[in-house]
């Protein structure tokens, strides 16, 4: 073998191990990226939406002002733009209750209300908006803006993520007729039963989220009729956002806070 021939080899012996190594690395990083995606940024959002829940409870017994804030969640912004500093009054009544007044303040992008689903052990945060880097990536549920506010007559909408950033809607599929979501406010709690789901639309159908929610895509979906309403949207299949996944409420009761 002659000398020209051994550095050849030696040669390409040393670039086929760089470009192990590159792979390698490579690989490690993507690895990296991948469990901070799934990992890490669920348990830092699920930690920060347990603390808000805490930190509005606290304010509620403490009988702070009903500012809907009390902590981070980020000011005004894209997805709460137009109901920043707003007020919201209405009086609802419940199956059985009388009739209630209250009135609550929302500040875009700040959490002011409690979402609670028993059959998936979730208890969040409701944020007035639907951005994702000031509200739904924090493990928040969002607020619909434009559609109505908890025990309103029309359409109470909110989004949240079903994959990474605290996932509140992950297992939004396992719910079913007639199972309870309770809306906690500093005034009152709001208790909707599930009357529809409709397990996958398109991304774009606006109608449900409409005052009188009816999907545009699948029009034996939704309702006819004016009520009280709460819708919960999420993408749909995991890992995606091409589709949504939507589940209807009615609204049952309202028992004001003592």
């Amino acid at each position: 073998m002659g000398h020209g021939e051994r550095r050849w080899r030696a040669r390409r012996r040393r670039v086929l191990w760089t470009g192990g190594e590159l792979l390698v690395t490579v690989g490690v990083v993507l690895m990296l990226l991948v469990v901070h995606q799934l990992w890490w940024t669920n348990r830092e959002a699920k930690q920060g939406a347990e603390r808000k829940v805490e930190a509005l409870e606290r304010e509620w017994g403490g009988g702070g002002a009903a500012n809907g804030s009390g902590g981070s969640g980020g000011g005004g912004g894209k997805g709460g733009s137009g109901t920043a500093g707003a007020s919201s009054s209405a009086g609802s009544s419940g199956a059985g209750g009388a009739k209630t007044s209250y009135t609550t303040r929302v500040v875009a992008s700040q959490a002011y209300a409690i979402l609670v689903i028993p059959r998936l052990g979730l208890r969040v945060p409701i944020a007035e908006g639907v951005s994702k880097p000031k509200v739904l990536n924090h493990g928040y549920v969002g607020h619909y803006p434009g559609t109505q506010q908890p025990g309103q007559a029309g359409n109470f909408a909110l989004a949240g993520h079903r994959n990474t950033h605290g996932e509140p809607f992950r297992y939004l599929p396992r719910l079913r007729l007639g199972d309870p979501i309770e809306v906690e406010t500093e005034s009152a709690t709001y208790t909707y039963v599930v009357d529809q789901i409709l397990p996958q639309t398109s991304a774009r159908d606006s109608g449900v989220v409409r005052p009188v929610p009816r999907s545009i895509v699948k029009p034996s979906y939704g309702y006819k009729e004016p009520g009280y309403y709460i819708t919960l949207t999420t993408c749909t299949p995991e890992f995606t956002s091409r589709y949504r996944m939507v589940v209807w409420g009615k609204l049952v009761s309202t028992r004001p806070r003592a």
